[in-house]
């Protein structure tokens, strides 16, 4: 039998390739609609009021130096690179962190050289806050930021909270956060208008200098005018670090009356 008609005939039953989609959920959480509506209604007032939203979240974690990458590239030659991935052949660590601002269909992405903490969150916020968002928003009276439920910025933790206060107080400017629902990051705007079309613009690049890295997510683009940023971090950060006990004494941490552990704002503090 001939690849034709093998192909013939699996055209004729309606077999076609396919990737596995990822719509199984891995758990459920109660409150999961009413959470989706309630960010629906803070973009919306956010977005009356003239005030920035932005989606943040941070990409897969890579190695710097010769180690393999998925994908493939147009070569003479296949490149070549070690044959194990073990980690002490890494030369450093690319921890991409991008900020999506969702009115302007534009991203910053910074990479971090360190570790993915509340504190490097906040900072590179912070940076594109100083680069972009002051300029831009000059009369923005707050900021709304959407971040997955976990990771560096998870809901449970208070060292995020206490990032966020340094954030305010930095920008001078309230902050407002709203989660997505556990078990639902795919849905954070960054995830699917953003970090797709990094990963192309990487896919079989070997990360052999940060410079390659922040030159090739520089041209990432879309039709619809997707741009985006790129800087290095090179802070160093502290893991597990524990937040202040005096953290709350200051009242300004305020918990929204619904869903208040998914919804919450932190206004400057002078202290």
């Amino acid at each position: 039998m001939s690849r034709n008609l093998v192909r013939q005939l699996l055209s004729k039953h309606g077999y076609v390739k396919r990737k596995a989609m990822k719509l199984q959920r891995t758990g459920e959480f109660e409150e999961r609609d009413r959470q989706f509506r309630k960010i629906a209604r803070l973009k919306a007032r956010a977005q009356r009021s003239g005030n920035p939203v932005i989606s943040v979240d941070t990409k897969k974690k890579e190695r710097l130096g010769n180690l393999y990458r998925d994908g493939r590239l147009y070569c003479l030659e296949a490149d070549v690179v070690y044959d194990h991935d073990y980690a002490h052949l890494s030369e450093g660590k690319v921890i991409p962190h991008g900020i999506y601002d969702i009115q302007y269909n534009d991203a910053m992405i910074n990479i971090g050289t360190s570790a993915d903490t509340s504190e490097f969150s906040c900072d590179s916020i912070k940076l594109w806050w100083q680069q972009v968002g002051g300029e831009r928003y000059r009369d923005a009276k707050s900021l709304l930021i959407l971040v997955d439920a976990g990771g560096s910025n998870s809901y449970r933790h208070h060292v995020f909270k206490e990032a966020l206060q340094s954030l305010a107080n930095a920008i001078g400017l309230e902050i407002r956060i709203a989660h997505y629902p556990p078990y639902a990051s795919k849905w954070n705007p960054i995830e699917h208008r953003v970090f797709p079309h990094v990963s192309r613009a990487l896919s079989g690049v070997i990360f052999r200098s940060y410079r390659v890295v922040m030159d090739l997510i520089e041209q990432t683009h879309t039709e619809t005018g997707l741009r985006v940023l790129v800087n290095r971090i090179d802070k160093v950060y502290e893991k597990s670090k524990k937040a202040s006990a005096d953290l709350y004494d200051h009242g300004t941490i305020i918990a929204d009356k619904v869903l208040g552990k998914l919804n919450y704002k932190i206004k400057p503090s002078s202290i």
